[in-house]
């Protein structure tokens, strides 16, 4: 049987508080009658999670405040199989926390207190070099220092690992980052940011992925909710559809996919069929409410593959 691969996440750890209203609230509004609810997330660990359940031998490189949060987050990752070795926790700032509005549409708002991810740093990187220079895929994303961030994939590219980069929250990105860049996965609005080409039709979406490319990226997927991902690279350019499902919490969707994508790859899938399944798993995420409780299993995921068409 051919052994799982390994998967290192490098990237942030929260608590997420999330509210469930009708609507958004407008500036200056208070909105009574949500619910709420409390659960593990931040998008390295969502990351973490979907990679594992999606069927990866996963670590995780992060940093926790040395309080009762970052207990809990530790505990929710033993529990789903992840290496915590190389979590490092910091008596100076606490635990990340991210405040998310949910509408009854899906939509959400969040904002994110981002605590000990901040003070993730090339040196921390440098404790997880052997970690990180074993594994199959590093997948990272911009909650924690840009620095840290560009060590990693350094050490990954060097050693000829898959490096996936999700450039969220999005933010303009250096040239020397994107050549250690395997595949980046933004969506329309990162895309935009990342390139200036407003993204309005299937012309626009190849125009931006040309410019990432151009960079020294060697595959874009753009990610587009429920239309799935639009995929360029040397080998084939297509929009993989996304799977139709009535949506109610669209919270880590991005994660989920991204987690699912890093494994799919890491198993060696062709790049079309490594997108089909990660669109999948971000489909089955929107169904359900909460970051980490909405990342589902390798089973499901292969279940609705095989279902839809």
């Amino acid at each position: 049987m051919q052994q799982a691969p390994h998967i290192v996440v490098v990237g942030s750890a929260n608590t997420d508080m999330i509210v469930s209203l009708e609507r958004l609230p407008r500036p200056g509004e208070t909105l009574l009658g949500g619910t709420f609810l409390s659960a593990a997330g931040g998008k390295g660990a969502n990351q973490a999670v979907a990679a594992s359940r999606a069927g990866g031998r996963v670590s995780l490189v992060a940093r926790l405040g040395a309080d009762a949060l970052g207990d809990d987050a530790l505990k929710g990752y033993l529990h789903d199989g992840i290496d915590v070795t190389q979590i490092s926790r910091d008596r100076r700032a606490a635990t990340g926390v991210a405040l998310i509005f949910v509408a009854r549409n899906g939509e959400n708002s969040i904002a994110v207190a981002g605590g000990a991810n901040g003070r993730l740093s090339p040196q921390h990187i440098g404790k997880s070099r052997s970690t990180i220079a074993a594994a199959d895929v590093l997948l990272m994303q911009l909650e924690t220092p840009l620095n840290a961030v560009q060590a990693a994939a350094r050490i990954a590219a060097a050693k000829g690992a898959i490096v996936i980069l999700n450039p969220a929250p999005a933010r303009r990105l250096p040239s020397g980052l994107l050549r250690h860049v395997s595949i980046l996965t933004p969506n329309e609005t990162e895309a935009q940011v990342l390139t200036d080409v407003k993204i309005n039709g299937l012309a626009t979406l190849e125009r931006a992925a040309l410019r990432l490319r151009r960079r020294g990226v060697r595959t874009v997927i753009l990610t587009l909710g429920a239309r799935g991902a639009y995929v360029s690279s040397e080998e084939f350019t297509a929009l993989i559809p996304g799977f139709k499902v009535k949506a109610v919490d669209a919270t880590a969707a991005g994660d989920v996919f991204n987690g699912a994508l890093a494994v799919a790859l890491g198993e060696g899938q062709p790049l079309h069929e490594a997108v089909r399944f990660a669109n999948a798993a971000a489909a089955i995420s929107v169904t359900r409410r909460g970051a980490q409780p909405s990342v589902p299993t390798r089973r499901q995921i292969v279940a609705l593959t095989r279902n839809r068409i």
